[in-house]
């Protein structure tokens, strides 16, 4: 097991595959693990790319006591990690709130962020503003969060349930529980930073070729927010996947794995 040591001098848990000066870097959504990325890695990795995938910090084997659990810290992990491990680019994949780590990595690594890919990504923004009314309410996060915490099992059961829009069996969901189940219970602070983000101008300056894929049927990020960035990104695209969820790399992993290679072949 690898692990990245913070400037705070706790732990983040990475995985690193193959070898070479660039990778594709797979950063995972609120409260699960790099366990997100199982059907995924094995195409990439067949495909000749390096692969680095990373936990958030309170998350799968990350240490779990950070007093700092926010955005704007995973994506310095991130950061870090690339300058750890020597690598010269990045293609950067976030899914869901990962997709916001994402974005604000890419701000800061520059041009050593060749390419950035969003799948079901939380940016840029999650809840309504007053120029951009898709997504929930900053009531319904305060919601969110709240019953998160009257309930944590019971929350992170259905969250479970509500990921995949097509059936994908009892045991996938029931594993998805036990992967978010394992995440701190002060996970939450970084849900909860959602409802006040808004990467509208870094997500649109951004200079590199990007993807985003959206399921239509997902229920957690809007699929209005998930297009915006083709509409307002000249270097952008979208992959929609009609009656997907939230994790199209579950759903229709084929399709998904197909798409992202593809992505990545036309920017090598």
């Amino acid at each position: 097991m690898a692990y990245l040591t913070t400037d705070c001098g706790k732990n983040v848990y990475y995985e690193d595959y193959g070898s070479g000066n660039s990778a594709v870097l797979l950063i995972h959504g609120w409260g699960f693990s790099c366990r997100a990325w199982d059907n995924t890695l094995p195409a990439l990795l067949a495909a000749g790319h390096r692969v680095v995938m990373i936990d958030h910090r309170g998350c799968g084997r990350s240490d779990k006591d950070f007093a700092d659990m926010g955005i704007l810290a995973i994506a310095g992990d991130v950061v870090a990690l690339v300058a750890e491990l020597g690598l010269d680019s990045v293609v950067l994949n976030g899914w869901s709130l990962g997709g916001a780590v994402a974005v604000e990595a890419a701000d800061r690594l520059g041009k050593r962020c060749t390419g950035l890919a969003l799948t079901g990504g939380a940016t840029p923004i999650y809840t309504q503003k007053p120029d951009f009314q898709a997504g929930g309410t900053d009531e319904d996060m305060a919601g969110t969060v709240a019953a998160l915490q009257a309930d944590r099992i019971g929350f992170l059961a259905g969250l479970s349930q509500a990921v995949c829009a097509k059936d994908v069996g009892e045991p996938l969901v029931n594993w998805m529980w036990q992967v978010f189940c394992e995440s701190s219970p002060m996970a939450h602070v970084t849900l909860g930073q959602l409802a006040q983000l808004d990467q509208r101008q870094q997500l649109a300056a951004l200079g590199v070729p990007i993807i985003s894929f959206v399921g239509s049927a997902d229920v957690f990020v809007a699929p209005e927010i998930c297009r915006w960035v083709g509409e307002h990104n000249a270097n952008a695209r979208v992959v929609e996947y009609e009656g997907v969820g939230h994790a199209p790399f579950v759903e229709v992993a084929e399709r998904y794995n197909r798409d992202l290679l593809a992505f990545l072949a036309d920017i090598a």
